[in-house]
């Protein structure tokens, strides 16, 4: 079957009624907002407190609908590794990306998922890996030059926010974008920021109205822009996507491209904005694992000048370790919602198809019983040993299943590359007097820009 009849012939799921999960333990708030306000306010203390009084399978309302959360590493395992198809990620991300991303990648379910996967991993093979390291390595280097001849207090996340936004430009776009890059990666931002905006219709004024004049502008220019790609042998993200086919030879349609574009950018653009803030702020808040990191990587013996290479990366587990620790700590994407495709049970409880439901990855990483003392940063729990012996869905940054980030390994290179780069030349401590106070949902992001100071090493 074809991707448009997958797409033509899908299924549709309706939200039960509200009492057929009166049975699930839980407290469903004020009238109208529910526990909206309370899970803005402090998401991570909101589950931590409702699991505590409920157990780790509750009822609430957010956003307007009763949902249902399935907390710990069993929930996480049954969500998201989905053998029986149990659970829909398009229903269950539709509501809040589906105006601004429709149909990326994590938006599309199943048989039709697998086929739009298998199509776009041609992107993130070894060969085309090896262009976006250059590409990083260079584009890295030259911004943190750039902090090192300007040493002192700065904002962290939105300087890291613009590093990212330019790299993902010229990894996604490619170097020869041309002077449209700024009107492009404007239009990304005002789409980012109207996904999770309040008002979820495009009233004029509003940001949902300025996100959907943004996807408007990138429909438009991916649009005139994939014939001219198919028709050269670039190596970015865009050119490599505009020549990908299904297992039948077809090329993906301009429609695809266009959402699976969309979606990646903006998926790598925030989510590695948050995961290498809070990287930082760990190493500014510890200097001895600031320290073994900086030795770790003066070790490679690479010149300040000199290319970063894969063999170098490779040499980084310490550097990957902590990174890991941090996204423990505050994990990108800290809940992740599904709709049941089908009625079902879990811990005793029977859910209905149509229940909107989620899994905590922020609650997950946090249990003591499986991080002793999880408030303190120690990248030592990644070890191959304390790996093996954690259960496998107890650490989901990345989510997991079939629909594992795709574009993992590219994190991962794009944070040591950064890392070599930035230990290499600059030492982060906190401002003097700076408490780093994190807005933790919908990304994790410190309220104040993380107030940081930089010296040369």
């Amino acid at each position: 079957m074809s991707p448009q009849a997958m797409a033509s012939s899908a299924m549709v799921l309706k939200p039960p009624k509200r009492n057929l999960l009166a049975h699930i333990p839980g407290d469903e708030g004020w009238p109208v907002v529910g526990r909206t306000l309370a899970i803005l306010a402090d998401p991570k203390g909101e589950v931590e407190r409702m699991a505590a009084k409920h157990g780790l399978v509750y009822r609430s309302r957010v956003l307007g609908e009763t949902s249902i959360s399935l907390l710990g590493p069993e929930a996480n395992e049954l969500v998201l590794f989905d053998q029986s198809k149990l659970f829909s990620s398009s229903y269950g991300w539709g509501t809040i990306l589906g105006r601004l991303f429709p149909r990326g990648l994590m938006l599309l379910d199943f048989d039709e998922h697998r086929l739009h996967r298998r199509a776009l991993s041609v992107a993130f093979k070894s060969g085309p890996m090896k262009s976006y390291l250059a590409a990083l390595d260079a584009g890295i280097a030259a911004r943190v030059a750039q902090w090192k001849t300007q040493p002192g207090p700065m904002l962290f996340y939105p300087a890291m926010k613009q590093l990212s936004l330019d790299l993902a430009a010229n990894s996604f776009l490619g170097a020869d974008i041309g002077p449209e890059v700024d009107e492009i990666t404007r239009a990304f931002v005002d789409m980012v920021a109207a996904s999770v905006a309040p008002i979820r219709q495009p009233w004029p004024g509003t940001q949902m109205a300025r996100g959907v004049k943004g996807r408007e502008r990138v429909v438009a220019y991916f649009s005139e822009q994939i014939p001219i790609r198919r028709a050269k042998d670039g190596e970015d993200i865009f050119s490599q996507l505009c020549r990908a086919t299904h297992d039948d030879g077809a090329l993906l349609s301009t429609q695809d491209i266009v959402d699976h574009m969309s979606f990646l950018m903006m998926a790598a653009h925030d989510t590695l904005t948050s995961s290498l803030t809070s990287f930082v702020a760990a190493l500014a808040a510890n200097p001895q694992w600031q320290q073994r990191l900086r030795d770790e990587v003066t070790a490679l013996g690479v010149a300040a000048g000199e290319p970063t290479t894969f063999d170098n990366l490779e040499a980084m587990p310490l550097s990957e370790m902590a990174f890991k620790e941090a996204m423990r700590m505050r994990p990108p994407v800290p809940s992740i919602p599904r709709r049941a495709t089908r009625d079902f049970s879990f811990r005793g409880h029977a859910i209905p198809a149509g229940t909107l439901l989620a899994v905590n990855p922020l609650f997950t990483h946090h249990m003591p019983e499986i991080w002793p003392d999880p408030e303190c940063f120690d990248p030592t729990r990644f070890t191959d040993e304390a790996q093996r012996a954690r259960h496998r869905f107890a650490f989901v940054p990345f989510s997991g299943g079939a629909h594992m980030c795709i574009g993992l390994h590219f994190a991962y290179m794009q944070a040591k590359c950064f890392t070599r780069h930035f230990l290499q030349n600059l030492s982060v401590t906190l401002s003097p007097g700076a408490t780093p106070d994190w807005q933790m949902w919908p990304i994790p992001k410190p309220r104040d820009g993380l107030r940081v100071s930089l010296s040369p090493v």
